[in-house]
């Protein structure tokens, strides 16, 4: 319930703010017929080119550049004169359908509408009227609404406001970092990639339920990353940072301000005595998935996640948890590059596109609860 109302609290704050960013229309930033009016001028949005003929809508989607992962993502404003039913088409370029369309007209409550893909194009009805009303592929989490919830956690649970950076366009890299009397550090990081909405929805219980566990943020400090990738958040992107680089393969030349942010943080703490143990990185794919680091590689302890994802499983068990190790030393992944330089696990945190939003919250949860429980029984080991 507390997550709930806080979800609710700092939504409502972004959505009363949202409009605050331009994304072209082919030079234009809205589309309009004498009845019907088409806008993006809000963060998050995304549309290319649109015609409107009476009540049909075609809207054209393209990604920021090419070649580029296939997750087409779109984002407007609908309003009508009068009321009256439309019928949207959207046709995607460089890009099959991906996500589904959501509707909201607060941008904070959001429900499924139902659609069709003719010849790849998606298709649904709608009924407008004078209140604008978002569509979207995913509920919408803008670069206001990560401010908004940093503020509430920094309140809440006294933790220290950090600015690692600025983006590619100036946009801050925010963090926040919960302090121990201890040399040990764990990195939870996310929105590397602007439509994986779902890992964003996992994120903050899960870091929630991390800043309540007292055990854990006594043993263990936690820097909180949530919005690696403001840029790409705000212009709507489909993949990539303004640049035109997928933040999660440049964990290696650190060419992009969003990461080289972040290593130059952590060389900062490791040369200070800290050491890093754990890294969390929260995606979206099509099925719930935890991609993790393979055992036998000599990292410390080498059982960590398989022992956490066994606890999950078992805290859980109406919901699969897959574990897909992988060792891919030269993508510039984060997971990997974090175990290869600091000799530790990490994993990376994958929710389904489609993945009902109860079980996400839930299974963030238990997962933080299981997290903490795991390390603390390697703490509790040692001391014995």
């Amino acid at each position: 319930m507390l997550f709930q109302k806080t979800m609710l609290a700092f939504l409502l704050l972004s959505a009363s703010s949202i409009l605050n960013a331009q994304v072209s229309l082919d030079g234009k930033a809205n589309c309009q017929s004498d009845s019907i009016f088409l806008s993006t001028n809000f963060d998050t949005a995304r549309v290319n080119h649109c015609v409107i003929k009476q009540d049909d809508i075609s809207i054209k989607i393209k990604p920021e550049n090419k070649p580029i992962n296939d997750s087409p993502w779109y984002a407007f404003k609908l309003q009508a004169n009068s009321e009256k039913q439309v019928s949207v088409r959207i046709k995607y370029y460089d890009g099959k359908h991906r996500y589904n369309p959501k509707i909201s007209k607060d941008g904070v409550n959001w429900q499924a509408v139902p659609f069709k893909l003719k010849k790849g194009d998606l298709t649904f009805k709608l009924t407008l009227t004078d209140t604008p009303v978002y569509v979207a592929g995913q509920e919408i989490i803008s670069n206001l609404a990560y401010n908004n919830w940093l503020d509430m956690q920094v309140k809440e649970h006294q933790v220290e406001p950090i600015l690692l950076g600025n983006s590619v366009q100036g946009r801050p890299i925010s963090a926040m970092l919960s302090k121990a009397q201890s040399n040990k550090y764990i990195l939870v990081i996310g929105r590397q990639h602007p439509p994986e909405v779902t890992g964003a929805l996992a994120y903050f219980p899960f870091s929630e339920s991390l800043l309540k566990n007292t055990a854990l943020r006594a043993s263990y400090n936690i820097l909180f990353v949530p919005n690696i990738n403001p840029d790409g958040v705000a212009l709507g992107h489909w993949r990539h940072n303004v640049n035109g680089v997928d933040l999660n393969r440049d964990w290696k030349q650190f060419k992009q301000p969003e990461t080289a942010s972040i290593k130059s943080y952590l060389d900062t703490i490791v040369n200070a005595g800290g050491k890093i143990v754990y890294g969390i990185d929260f995606h979206s794919t099509h099925h719930d998935v935890f991609y993790s680091m393979p055992q036998g590689m000599g990292l410390i302890p080498d059982d960590t996640t398989v022992n956490w994802l066994a606890r999950l499983a078992k805290a859980e068990p109406n919901f699969q948890v897959i574990d897909k190790p992988g060792h891919n030393p030269n993508r510039g992944v984060f997971k990997q590059w974090l175990s290869d330089t600091y000799g530790v696990h990490a994993i990376t945190y994958e929710m389904g596109d489609n993945t009902d939003r109860k079980i996400i919250k839930q299974v963030a949860i238990s997962a933080a609860d299981t997290f903490a429980e795991t390390l603390l029984s390697y703490q509790q080991t040692k001391s014995q």
